[in-house]
């Protein structure tokens, strides 16, 4: 089977469970595939994007606070939904925002790119290494009993999700908790990643033309990386 067909049937397999529509009936994610993405370090292409995000983030606080931004606002009040304190627990569109104020991290070329392209269109978005990948994603609302891996310290740790928040999850497991927070590493980007899952987030007052401008600019971004990177993608939403 052919890269294309493995994505699209990935795609297909993707779900949203009906709670987490029930929790916010404005919600749509957009899934992308993407594949032969030639790694690399941070360049001149990455490190333009992030300064162009950046400014936007001085020209947007310019006249108003992070908070209040419109779809980090909205954010805050889904996560106030399912039991978070959204000033203790920042969903990754306003931790980022708060950073580039005094500027990005620079990690790698690709991770920069999706960074820069989250922050200037104010829309959270997630990467997952698909080659550490285990199926197809999902997100549902966790029961309390789900194991999350991660670090703290540098060294490995257990948590449980907290009961009801939304939890995108893969066969083997959780790979973000609450929604949009905190990724597990296990399928975290890194230098070597070629294979990749982007989920982009959205709520009102985000419309669908902003959220698919922004998934255009990270297609266009990528390609110009390499004439070998494919791209699928789709929208679920309450319909879908």
């Amino acid at each position: 089977m052919g890269g294309t067909q493995v994505a699209q049937k990935l795609l297909q397999a993707a779900h949203v469970a009906p709670e987490i529509f029930q929790l916010r009936p404005d919600y749509r994610a957009l899934l992308m595939v993407v594949e032969g993405i030639p790694p690399g370090p941070s360049d001149d292409f990455s490190e333009a994007l992030l300064r162009e995000a950046e400014t936007s983030v001085k020209d947007k606080l310019s006249n108003c606070p992070v908070t209040e931004l419109p779809h980090i606002a909205a954010w805050r009040e889904a996560y106030k939904g399912f039991g978070a304190k959204p000033q203790k627990t920042r969903n990754s569109l306003e931790a980022l925002t708060r950073r580039a104020q005094d500027g990005l991290p620079r990690v790698n070329r690709l991770t920069d790119i999706y960074n820069a392209i989250s922050v200037k269109y104010q829309i959270p978005f997630g990467g997952e290494d698909l080659d550490k990948y285990d199926g197809s994603p999902f997100l549902v609302r966790a029961t309390g009993t789900e194991k999350f891996e991660t670090f703290s310290g540098g060294e490995p740790q257990t948590e449980l999700a907290a009961p009801g928040e939304p939890v995108w999850c893969d066969d083997s497991g959780i790979t973000c908790r609450r929604w949009n927070w905190r990724q597990g590493p296990r399928t975290a980007l890194t230098d070597n990643t070629s294979r990749v899952l982007f989920i982009l987030d959205a709520l009102d007052p985000l419309t669908d033309d902003v959220l698919a401008q922004a998934a255009d600019e990270l297609d266009s971004s990528l390609k110009r990386l390499s004439p070998e990177v494919q791209t699928e993608r789709r929208i679920i939403g309450p319909s879908v």
